[in-house]
């Protein structure tokens, strides 16, 4: 079993590299539209800005879902200061810590895009006792605009406003020892995966058992992302990071699968199915529970959708910081996924 790694490690950087907080997706929607044509694969556009994309399967009397997101972390333009530097709020869980000297973006409405660097308030250990004790917390943080801005009506006059989406250079890269380093890996990396897996099985003219539909959610990160899903969908396999630390087994070497997190556990049944195929398939894997996680699947069934669910994902380390996933954890997801698509009827 092969599969394109140039396609999986070009498609990633593309869309690792092109902004799209919570919220300000529609550039990234348009990339994957993209690659879905490439693919031969038809898809349409919720009225949210999902993707959901269409694999015909052996049986199209039942629908197996695939969910990954493609929203990150990000930041908004709160106010603008009288020094032309602008504070900032959240959008999803951003550890406030790893932004201090961060590049980034401002991204204004009439489609013009400025950068900055994100900084403590008190940025200049010369300048600043206070220096090294902030910028904790958001309020402790603020953007420097890179444009001759000595006001706030300096700022306005660029078109930058309150309001305005501010992405975070991603620092995107790929090591010859295999390591994918970058921002935004939770969850771009998880859509790469699967649209490998698509290719593999159009490439070696191999279908699912069931049809699959593969919802790519833009509002992940701030917990709406697959409330939503269309009502022929019986089971969903969401592909998002498996997390690394503390007292959990997974490494950026395996494929993770989460049997419990912040909403409860999963499926009992699929990750049962899950984990027997890992082994029937000698696959890298860990098992493991996430107390402070929640998924495009726990969305969709706190939304109501009657409907199996499970979590897999590659392991990741840092997440929702300088994150880093390794080639080999992608390749043992990508086998379980095209195991599970392959292999299982339900």
């Amino acid at each position: 079993m092969s599969f394109d790694q140039q396609y999986f490690y070009t498609l990633t950087k593309d869309i690792l590299t092109t902004p799209s907080p919570s919220g300000y997706t529609h550039h990234v929607i348009k990339k994957i539209a993209q690659y879905s044509d490439a693919l031969g694969l038809s898809y349409y556009k919720t009225n949210k800005g999902n993707l959901i994309i269409e694999f015909p399967g052996e049986n199209s009397n039942k629908t197996l879902a695939l969910a990954a997101h493609v929203d990150t972390l990000g930041l908004m333009v709160r106010s603008i200061n009288s020094d032309g530097t602008l504070n900032l709020t959240s959008i999803g869980g951003n550890q406030m810590m790893t932004l201090q000297g961060e590049y980034c973006q401002i991204h204004t409405r009439n489609n013009t895009t400025y950068t900055g660097t994100i900084l403590n308030v008190a940025p200049s250990a010369h300048v600043y006792k206070e220096c090294s004790e902030t910028g904790q917390t958001i309020d402790e943080l603020m953007v420097r605009i890179d444009e001759i801005v000595d006001n706030k009506d300096d700022v306005l006059a660029l078109g930058i406003q309150n309001g305005d989406f501010i992405s975070i250079d991603p620092k995107t890269t790929m090591t010859e020892s295999g390591f994918i380093k970058s921002r935004h890996i939770d969850d771009k990396v998880s859509v790469s995966i699967i649209f490998t897996v698509f290719k593999y099985l159009l490439d070696h003219q191999l279908k699912p058992k069931h049809t699959v539909k593969l919802i790519i959610s833009t509002y992940e990160e701030v917990g709406h992302g697959a409330a939503y899903l269309p009502n022929d969908i019986n089971r969903l396999l969401v592909v998002d990071m498996g997390c690394i630390g503390k007292d959990l087994s997974c490494s950026e070497y395996d494929v993770s699968i989460c049997a419990k997190d912040s909403s409860g556990p999963y499926d009992y049944d699929m990750i049962s199915e899950l984990v027997d195929l890992s082994k029937t398939h000698q696959l890298k894997h860990a098992i493991d529970i996430y107390p402070f996680y929640g998924s495009d699947a726990s969305a969709a069934l706190r939304a109501g959708n009657d409907i199996k669910a499970a979590l897999i994902g590659p392991g990741v380390h840092a997440s929702h910081g300088v994150e880093r996933t390794h080639i080999e954890g992608c390749i043992n997801t990508m086998k379980l996924i095209l195991a599970y698509l392959t292999e299982i009827k339900f």
